[in-house]
């Protein structure tokens, strides 16, 4: 898998989001600290509207860039969108309202929700080679997860010695490493239309991503298997601190090692999935990991309901590695179906369109998790599990449904 970092371009950008990453992560931290600074009796609800705002951004923004950006150039796109969240991370540490703090999250999340589509829609062009590209989906997936262990650990250390408002300043230098590495790579031109070719008007760009999959019989199971994820990681991430904490009577670490537990199976997913994927098709792993997905979320109230604190701890660390394995699965292989399913000057568009999509379905399944959880913790894994279950039928109704051709164009 590490033999793709032979290629320089991609080394540059592998290690661009890297260090976005790590300054993203220290921004996560920060901002839970933030939050509690400005408003102690209700930091809880500052930080989830702040996620929310979050969410509003990548979901709504997204196709919008895309449509915007369609014609410079994707390198000044990804560093002009890294410049912008530098600056807002840099202006995070002076804000004193609340507001204030919403406003730079969007605009933060906003540039996020520019630069990842188009850094997605890169990858393929400098990675001709399917198993390469591959290598890369999965190198991308232990970077994530890898920042989800690491960034909070980099941040207790440097809290030794900053106060918590520095730490804005470590995700400004994460993101201006980023632009630097990007400036230093050279990025292949767009695949566009010619000249004389008449260009969309910008309503029809802004939904162009989302007709294509819709459209594209062998992309229209990814909208459902999002679905599935969602449900299922809504769950985990949502519930992990109430399960750990109020049903068993752990504390703070007790959470982390469930969580960490969870990014394991992610792990491990991940770096066996490009061996996987030159045996069997992205359609059969990707149905596999919904239904690990939704088996799992299933089994939870039966986890809950075990004899001992114990017994119950490591059910529900078990069943965390068994999310993260399907979690992996299903994701990962999303790229070579877009790289497959779409010609290549379109594929910022789907890029964009998934990124919005998928994370319109978190948008629905966080809430659900939150409200209901606080009802029913067993009511609410077997509800989720059984919207992940449906999305999973659906999908594979979807595949089946798929024309011959269309079925070996997206590798199923």
């Amino acid at each position: 898998m590490l033999r793709v970092l032979i290629h320089p371009a991609y080394r540059r950008l592998f290690l661009a989001q890297i260090v976005a990453l790590s300054g993203t992560g220290l921004a996560t931290v920060a901002l839970g600290l933030l939050a509690y600074q400005l408003d102690p009796g209700n930091a809880g609800g500052v930080l989830g509207t702040a996620l929310a705002v979050k969410m509003v951004a990548y979901v709504f923004v997204a196709p919008l860039a895309a449509a915007a950006v369609v014609r410079l150039p994707r390198r000044a796109v990804m560093v002009g969108a890294d410049l912008v969240r530098l600056v807002v991370a840099a202006s995070l540490p002076f804000v004193g309202q609340v507001w204030q703090v919403y406003a730079l999250i969007f605009v933060m999340q906003a540039a996020s929700a520019t630069f990842t589509p188009t850094f997605q829609s890169v990858i393929p062009d400098i990675l001709p080679e399917e198993e390469d590209y591959t290598s890369a989906l999965s190198l991308s997936r232990l970077a994530y997860d890898l920042e989800a262990v690491l960034s909070p650990m980099l941040a207790a250390a440097l809290l030794l010695v900053v106060p918590s408002t520095a730490l804005f300043f470590g995700t400004a230098i994460g993101f201006a490493g980023s632009a630097a590495l990007v400036v230093s790579t050279v990025i292949p031109l767009r695949d566009t239309p010619g000249d004389g070719a008449p260009e969309m008007p910008f309503g029809q760009r802004a939904r162009h991503g989302i007709v294509l999959f819709l459209q594209t019989p062998g992309l229209r199971p990814v909208l459902a298997l999002n679905l599935v994820v969602a449900a299922a990681g809504a769950f985990v991430l949502v519930q992990t601190v109430v399960i750990a904490r109020s049903t068993f009577g752990q504390g703070g670490a007790v959470v982390a090692l469930l969580l960490a537990a969870n990014g394991a199976g992610s792990m491990s997913a991940a770096i066996a999935l490009p061996r996987v994927l030159r045996r069997w098709s992205e359609r059969w792993v990707m149905i596999g990991g919904a239904v690990l997905l939704t088996l799992a979320t299933a089994m939870i109230p039966v986890a809950l309901s075990a004899p001992t604190s114990t017994a119950g701890l490591v059910a529900i660390a078990g069943l965390w590695i068994l999310v993260g394995i399907g979690w992996a699965a299903v994701e990962t292989p999303v790229g070579r179906l877009i790289r497959r399913g779409v010609e290549s000057r379109d594929l910022a568009a789907a890029f964009a369109a998934q990124f919005s999509l998928s994370h319109a379905c978190w948008l629905v399944t966080y809430p659900v998790a939150g409200w209901l959880g606080g009802i029913s913790l067993s009511g609410t894994a077997l509800a989720l599990a059984g919207v992940a279950g449906s999305a999973t039928l659906l999908a594979a109704w979807l595949w089946q449904r798929t024309p011959v051709g269309e079925r070996g164009k997206v590798g199923s």
